[in-house]
C-alpha cells in the first residue's frame, strides 16, 4: 500500500504547499515568512504548478480510460455479451476492481454457456418428441391466435413440414381435419378420431393456458394414440376371450356330461333321475344366459345423463337397499352425476364389501371433495386382495367368487370413466379394502 499512488501523493503534497502559500499571500500574511523563503516559494509556484498539472493529467488519463472501458463492458453485459475482459497493469486499488470485474464476467460467461447448453438439450428433446406441440398467443378459441412455436411433429402433422411460426391458427385449421377443429371448439382435453376406414387414427388433445411476458398463451399438445390403443385393444380382447372361454367351458362341460347321463338312463329305462338331471341342466343354462346378458348390459352402457343430485337423498336411497355407515359429513354442494348409473356402481361396490367377510358395521361410505375432485370411497374390513387379484380385479368377467359374474368392479370402472373419472383399489392398514371413485368436482 505504501507504493501505491506515490507520484500522485507527491504532486498532491506540492500542490497543497503551493495552495497554502497562495492563501498566505492572499491574506497578507506573507510577512511572516523570511524573504528568501518567500522568493523561493513563489518561484516554485510559478515553475512547478504547470508541471504538477501535467503530471496529474497524465496519471488521470488511464484511469478515465479504465472507467470508459468499465462502462462499455457493463453495456455489453446488458446486451448479453460476456466475452469482454479488462487489463490494468498497475498494482493499486483499481487492479482489485478490474480483477473483481473480470471474475464477474467469467461467472456470467459460464452461466450463459450452461444456459445455452440446457436450452439446446431442451430444444432437441422438444423437436424430436412424437407429441405435436403448438404454442399459440392469445386464446385460440376463435382460431385467431398467432402461432409462436411449433415443433417438428406439429409441422409434419399440420403444415406438411413447413414452418408454422407467425401464422394464424385459423389458417392452419382451415386445412386440418374437421375432427381436430371440433375438438378445439369443444374446449378442454379429449380424444378425437381423424381419417376413414383402415386409415382412421385416434389422437389425444391436451390444452394448457398460462401467461408469458404478460400475455395469455395456450399450449396445444396432440398425441397419436392409435398404436397404443390397438395394443391395449388386443390385450383386452385376449382377457375377455380367456374369461368367456373359461365360463363357457365351466357351463358346457357339465351340460354335455349331464345330457350323456340322461340319454344313458333313458336307454336303460331308469327315468327316475331324469327330473334332477333336467333341473341341473336348466340351472346351468340359466347361469350361462345370465352371463351373456350381463356381457350385453356391460357392452351397451349408455352415456351418463348428468344432473344435480343432493347427497343426503342419494345416500338415503343407497341405505334403503344395502346396509352402510357414512363416514364424515356429506358435501353440501350437490353432485353432478347420473344418479341411476352412480347408484348401480355404488351398490355393486357395497355388495362386494358385504361379501368380503367384513362385519356389516364396518362397511363404510365416505364422500369428500379435495383438490378439485370428488372422491367416493367404499371401505370394508374384509380379507382384502392379494397382488394377483388387484391386478385383474377390474378386468370384465374376472371373479374369485364361485357364482360371481366378474362385472361389478368392471361396471363401476366403466361408469366412473364415463363421468370423466377413474377408480382405484387398495388394501387398508389393519385389513380390508378401499375402492375409490375419483370424479371431477
Amino acid at each position: 500500500m505504501s507504493l501505491r499512488f506515490s507520484l500522485i501523493t507527491r504532486c498532491s503534497i506540492l500542490v497543497g504547499a503551493l495552495l497554502a502559500l497562495g492563501i498566505l499571500i492572499a491574506l497578507g500574511l506573507d510577512h511572516l515568512l523570511p524573504g528568501r523563503v518567500l522568493v523561493v516559494l513563489v518561484l516554485s509556484l510559478v515553475c512547478v504548478a504547470p508541471l504538477a498539472a501535467i503530471a496529474v493529467r497524465a496519471q488521470l488519463r488511464p484511469i478515465l480510460s479504465l472507467f470508459r472501458a468499465l462502462e462499455g463492458t457493463v453495456t455489453s453485459y446488458k446486451d448479453g455479451d460476456f466475452s469482454f475482459s479488462l487489463h490494468w497493469p498497475r498494482n493499486d486499488e483499481l487492479a482489485d476492481l478490474v480483477a473483481a470485474h473480470n471474475a464477474l464476467g467469467n461467472v456470467l460467461r459460464e452461466q450463459r454457456l450452461a444456459l445455452v447448453q440446457r436450452e439446446l438439450l431442451l430444444d432437441t428433446m422438444v423437436q424430436n418428441t412424437p407429441v405435436a406441440m403448438l404454442l399459440v398467443a392469445d386464446s385460440p378459441g376463435d382460431g385467431a391466435g398467432a402461432i409462436v412455436y411449433a415443433n417438428l411433429s406439429a409441422r409434419q402433422m399440420l403444415g406438411d413440414g413447413r414452418k408454422l411460426e407467425g401464422l394464424r391458427l385459423s389458417g392452419i385449421l382451415s386445412q386440418a381435419s374437421p375432427a381436430l377443429v371440433d375438438a378445439l371448439a369443444r374446449g378442454g382435453d379429449g380424444l378425437f378420431t381423424a381419417g376413414d376406414g383402415e386409415e382412421e387414427e385416434v389422437y389425444h388433445l391436451a390444452r394448457r393456458s398460462f401467461s408469458l411476458n404478460g400475455r395469455k398463451h395456450e399450449l396445444l399438445l396432440l398425441r397419436q394414440l392409435t398404436p397404443e390403443l390397438r395394443r391395449q385393444e388386443v390385450q383386452t380382447w385376449k382377457k375377455v376371450i380367456r374369461v368367456i372361454s373359461h365360463e363357457l367351458n365351466n357351463s358346457l362341460a357339465p351340460l354335455a356330461s349331464l345330457a350323456h347321463s340322461g340319454a344313458e338312463l333313458v336307454r336303460r329305462g331308469q327315468t327316475e333321475r331324469l327330473p334332477q338331471i333336467l333341473e341341473t341342466i336348466e340351472e346351468r343354462t340359466r347361469h350361462l344366459e345370465s352371463f351373456i346378458l350381463g356381457y350385453a348390459r356391460f357392452a351397451k352402457l349408455p352415456s351418463p345423463r348428468i344432473e344435480e343430485c343432493p347427497w343426503p337423498a342419494f345416500v338415503s336411497r343407497l341405505a334403503s337397499q344395502v346396509a352402510l355407515t357414512v363416514s364424515g359429513a356429506l358435501p353440501v354442494e350437490a353432485a353432478r352425476i347420473d344418479p341411476a348409473q352412480m347408484e348401480q356402481a355404488l351398490l355393486n361396490l357395497l355388495k362386494n364389501a358385504h361379501e368380503s367377510g367384513s362385519p356389516a358395521a364396518d362397511v363404510t361410505l365416505q364422500v369428500r371433495q379435495a383438490h378439485g375432485t370428488l372422491r367416493i370411497a367404499v371401505m370394508d374390513r374384509g380379507q382384502g386382495m392379494n397382488d394377483a387379484v388387484l391386478t385383474n380385479a377390474l378386468v370384465p368377467f374376472y371373479s374369485t367368487k364361485r357364482s360371481g359374474t366378474g362385472l361389478g368392479l368392471a361396471l363401476a370402472r366403466e361408469i366412473a370413466e364415463a363421468h370423466g373419472g377413474r377408480i382405484t383399489l387398495g388394501n387398508r392398514d389393519g385389513g380390508g379394502l378401499m375402492v375409490t371413485l375419483i370424479l371431477p368436482a
